[in-house]
C-alpha cells in the first residue's frame, strides 16, 4: 500500500527528503506541500502533489503522516494543529523541542488527537542504544558538534568567536542540550535529539565546535551508566546547498517514513 505524505516546507531539507523517496517507486507519494504565501515552489517538487497554504488545506489531502521539514518557527505555528487533528508529525526541527512551553502544547495536542510527535535519529544516529540506556540507568550524557566555521555563520556563534580568522578547532559554546537547541535553532538539533533521547535537556552536555580544515559535520557522543558506558562518533557530507545540515537528517526522515510501511521494520 502507498504511504501518503505530506510535508511542510521545500527548502534544502524537503527536496532532498522528496528525491530520496522518490527513488522508492510507489512507496511513498507526497500528496501535499504547505508553503508561506508567496514562496516559489522551487524545484524537484513531488510529481502530483499540491502546493498548499494551510495547515486546513494540507490535511484535507488526507495524509498519513505530516512531515516538518521548515524550522522551528513552522512547528511553533502549525505543530499543534496538525496533531490536534489526528495526524502523526515527524518534525526535522527537534530542537523547537527544547522549548517547554512548546513541548507541552504539542504533548497535549497530540493527546487530544490520539496522535505521535515523531523524532528521528537526524544526523547523529545511536539513539536507540541511548534510549535504552536511560531506561537501564544513566548517569552521564556529553554531545560535541564539531563543523566547518562556515557552517555557523549567520548564529550567535559570529558573537561568540571570530570565524573567519580561526587557525584551530574551537569550542565557543558548553552548557546544556536546552541552551544549545534554542540558541543555535539552525545547528543543534541533534542536541535536542540527544537530550530527548537520554538524561533530559538540563543533564545532557554540550559542546558546540568551529574547525576551519573542517569538511563535514562530525557529531560524537559519550554516555555512562548502570548499563555502562558507549562512545559514537559519525561524521557526515553536508547538504549543497545548506552547509548546516548534514545529508544524513533527511536520510533519517526517509527511514522514519519507509519503517510505517514496511512489514519487517528496525524498532
Amino acid at each position: 500500500m502507498t504511504q501518503r505524505i505530506a510535508l511542510i516546507g521545500f527548502g534544502a531539507m524537503g527536496r532532498s527528503l522528496a528525491r530520496m523517496l522518490a527513488a522508492h517507486g510507489d512507496a511513498v507519494r507526497c500528496v501535499a506541500v504547505l508553503q508561506r504565501p508567496g514562496t516559489p515552489a522551487g524545484g524537484g517538487w513531488p510529481a502530483g502533489a499540491v502546493r498548499v497554504e494551510t495547515v486546513a488545506a494540507l490535511l484535507a489531502q488526507q495524509p498519513d503522516l505530516v512531515v516538518e521539514c521548515a524550522g522551528h518557527a513552522a512547528l511553533q505555528q502549525h505543530g499543534a494543529e496538525v496533531l490536534g487533528g489526528g495526524n502523526d508529525l515527524l518534525v526535522a526541527a527537534v530542537g523547537a523541542l527544547a522549548d517547554a512551553a512548546l513541548e507541552q502544547r504539542l504533548r497535549a495536542a497530540a493527546q487530544a488527537g490520539g496522535a505521535q510527535v515523531l523524532v528521528p535519529a537526524g544526523a547523529l544516529g545511536a539513539l536507540d542504544i541511548l534510549s535504552a540506556a536511560r531506561l537501564a540507568g544513566l548517569t552521564q550524557v556529553d554531545y560535541l558538534s564539531h563543523k566547518p566555521a562556515r557552517a555557523w555563520k549567520g548564529t550567535p556563534a559570529e558573537q561568540l568567536c571570530a570565524l573567519d580568522a580561526l587557525t584551530a578547532p574551537t569550542v565557543f559554546y558548553e552548557g546544556t542540550a536546552r541552551e544549545a537547541a534554542l540558541r543555535f535553532p539552525q545547528n543543534a538539533n541533534v542536541a535536542a535529539a540527544v537530550a530527548l533521547a537520554g538524561a533530559g535537556f538540563e543533564a545532557t552536555r554540550v559542546r558546540l565546535m568551529a574547525d576551519p580544515a573542517a569538511e563535514g559535520n562530525r557529531h560524537v557522543l559519550h554516555a555512562e551508566g548502570a548499563f555502562g558506558s558507549f562512545d559514537f562518533s559519525v561524521t557526515g557530507r553536508v547538504l549543497p546547498d545548506n552547509p548546516k545540515t548534514s545529508m544524513l537528517a533527511p536520510a533519517s526522515l526517509a527511514r522514519g517514513i519507509l519503517n510505517r510501511g514496511a512489514a519487517i521494520a528496525l524498532a
